[in-house]
């Protein structure tokens, strides 16, 4: 073996767990602001990836436009969802969250089978036979490449809107103290409908990123959603730095565990990752003193 596959191994795991931030870092903006347990934040990744699939293989869209669709709508369903919840919760948000968006999980990962069938839909586009190759060995797929990019420019401006903006800093202000940001004027349930907006628009631009790459089906987000939590509590509930950082790093860990161990092992690193955590550091890797 030589660099190439360590190189490509390390890519693969970076593209990956800027993936896994994505959705991670949308569940932990939720569950910090509204301290709402989303388990349907996997079905709504499978919808993107199902509708990024649809409007690039069926309709004809652009790599761009789709991301820019595909994006709006998971903020427009963020919006839906977040009245919905509001309606359906009535004040009781933890005990009643869970049941309420596991049963909406069930009803769209269903309703997504019942549509499209359990069938794998692999999306061709010009970008599938686009590569970066350097050297001999390594090769790199363009669409990893820009799903890499689009990550990382997610996080910065997000880190931006959170910390550089008065929404952001508004949005932090009810997540840390929902009564005192009331007191002192701060319109929380406006915040906490553009965090639900926010979070599920995050959810979206990563299925639609990872479409290209990965085979879609609508059973994707079962295992997804999973690993989210998994990583939400290794980087500390509702830290949204600490999420983006755990994610990454188990995207790599997970990508070598891919290429060096048998890959009956891999998905089982995420959750021996969670085990170590609680065991050695139950509030997670950066702790919850300040959420968001």
């Amino acid at each position: 073996m030589d660099w190439s596959f360590y190189a490509q191994l390390l890519l693969n795991g970076l593209v990956m767990g800027v993936i896994y931030a994505l959705v991670a870092m949308g569940l932990s903006l939720i569950f910090g602001v509204l301290e709402i347990v989303n388990f349907a934040h996997g079905e709504f990744y499978m919808l993107a990836s199902m509708l990024a699939y649809f409007l690039t293989a069926q309709w004809g869209f652009d790599y761009w436009t789709t991301i820019l669709v595909v994006t709006v709508v998971g903020v427009a369903v963020g919006y839906v969802l977040f009245e919905g919840l509001r309606l359906a919760l009535r004040g009781e948000a933890f005990e009643r969250s869970i049941l309420l968006t596991m049963g909406l999980s069930m009803v769209l990962q269903n309703g997504a089978v019942f549509l499209f069938t359990t069938n794998s839909h692999l999306l061709e586009s010009k970008l599938s036979y686009q590569n970066v190759v350097l050297g001999d060995d390594f090769r790199m797929p363009v669409a990893r490449l820009y799903a890499l990019g689009l990550g990382f420019a997610a996080f910065a401006v997000l880190y931006l809107i959170l910390h550089r903006t008065r929404i952001g800093k508004a949005m932090r202000g009810v997540a840390q103290n929902r009564a005192a940001a009331d007191m002192v004027g701060i319109d929380a349930r406006a915040v906490s409908r553009l965090a639900v907006a926010i979070g599920i628009g995050l959810t979206g631009l990563a299925g639609a990123a990872l479409a290209p790459v990965y085979a879609v089906h609508p059973l994707m987000g079962f295992s997804f959603v999973f690993k989210a939590f998994a990583i939400i509590i290794i980087g500390g509930l509702g830290n949204i730095s600490g999420a983006a950082i755990a994610a990454v790093m188990l995207g790599i860990i997970e990508s070598f565990a891919g290429g060096l161990l048998p890959l009956a092992l891999t998905d089982a690193v995420a959750f021996i990752s969670m085990i170590a955590v609680l065991l050695l550091r139950p509030q997670g890797l950066f702790g919850r003193g300040v959420r968001v």
